[in-house]
C-alpha cells in the first residue's frame, strides 16, 4: 500500500497543496489528512495510520516537517520505520528517503582482502554517518522553523503591543503595558513640554521607545494634564 499523509497545524489552513502534491507524484496514494501540531507524534491520525502500515507499504510526505517538527521523536520514528522495512519519501527531500539511506548502508567501498580493506571499512562507515547526519539535519531544520515562528509571533505581538494595538482582547478595552507608565515618566521627566529641556528627537532614543508610541503617550499625558487643570 501507498499511503500519502498530510497534515496542518490549524483549521483555517489548507492541507490541499499537500495533497495535490502528493496526487501528482504517486496518484494511488490513499490520503490520511490530520488537523494537529506538529511537535507530537500522539496524533490521532497519525497513530491510526502508524498501527496499519506493514513490511513493504510507503508513506508519502510532503516534506519532513509535516511528519514531525521534534528532531528527536522524528529521528526515532524514522529509523523504527526503516527497521520494519517500511519505504518513507519525502517530495521536498529525497536525499533522506529511507530508500537513500538503505544505499547508503551497503558498503560503497568492496573489500579486497588485502591491508588497505582497514581503510576502506573506515571510509564506509563514515558514509553510513554522514546519511544518519543528514536526516538528523532535517529534522532539526522542521523543529527550527516551529521554533523561528514562535519567536516571531512573539516579537509581533510585544511590537504591536508598544504601539497600543490591541491583541487578543476586546475592542475598546485598554491595554495594560507594563513599560508604558515608566515611558509616560520620562516623558515628563525630559520633555520641554512638561518638567524637562529635551526635544522630542532627543528624547525618544534615551526612552527607548518608538516614534508613534511616543507621541502617542505624549499626547496623552497632554490630555490628562487638560483634565486635570478642567477638574481644579
Amino acid at each position: 500500500m501507498i499511503y500519502g499523509y498530510a497534515r496542518i497545524s490549524r483549521k483555517e489552513q489548507s492541507i490541499e497543496r499537500q495533497v495535490r502534491n502528493i496526487k501528482a507524484a504517486y496518484p494511488n496514494a490513499l490520503i490520511v489528512k490530520e488537523v494537529y501540531t506538529g511537535t507530537k507524534m500522539d496524533r490521532p491520525e497519525w497513530n491510526k495510520l502508524y498501527n496499519k502500515v506493514r513490511t513493504g507499504d510507503t508513506i508519502v510526505f510532503d516534506s519532513v516537517s509535516r511528519m514531525s517538527r521534534d528532531t528527536d521523536d522524528g529521528i526515532e520514528v524514522y529509523f523504527d520505520f526503516y527497521e520494519k522495512d517500511i519505504n518513507l519519501i519525502f517530495l521536498k527531500e529525497h536525499y533522506i528517503d529511507t530508500s537513500v539511506y538503505a544505499e547508503n548502508m551497503r558498503d560503497r567501498m568492496e573489500l579486497q582482502g588485502t591491508d588497505e580493506d582497514e581503510i576502506f571499512k573506515g571510509l564506509n562507515n563514515y558514509f553510513r554517518k554522514l546519511a544518519k547526519r543528514q536526516i538528523r539535519i532535517a529534522f532539526e531544520q522542521a523543529e527550527k522553523e516551529v521554533q523561528d515562528l514562535h519567536q516571531r509571533t512573539k516579537e509581533g505581538i510585544e511590537t504591536a503591543r508598544l504601539n497600543g494595538k490591541q491583541i487578543g482582547q476586546k475592542k475598546g478595552k485598554k491595554l495594560n503595558i507594563k513599560k508604558k507608565e515608566p515611558a509616560k515618566e520620562k516623558i515628563l521627566k525630559y520633555s520641554k513640554d512638561f518638567y524637562g529641556s529635551l526635544k522630542d528627537s532627543e528624547c525618544i532614543p534615551i526612552i527607548g521607545i518608538n516614534r508613534n508610541t511616543y507621541y502617542k503617550y505624549k499626547r496623552e499625558l497632554k490630555q490628562e494634564r487638560l483634565l486635570k487643570n478642567f477638574r481644579k
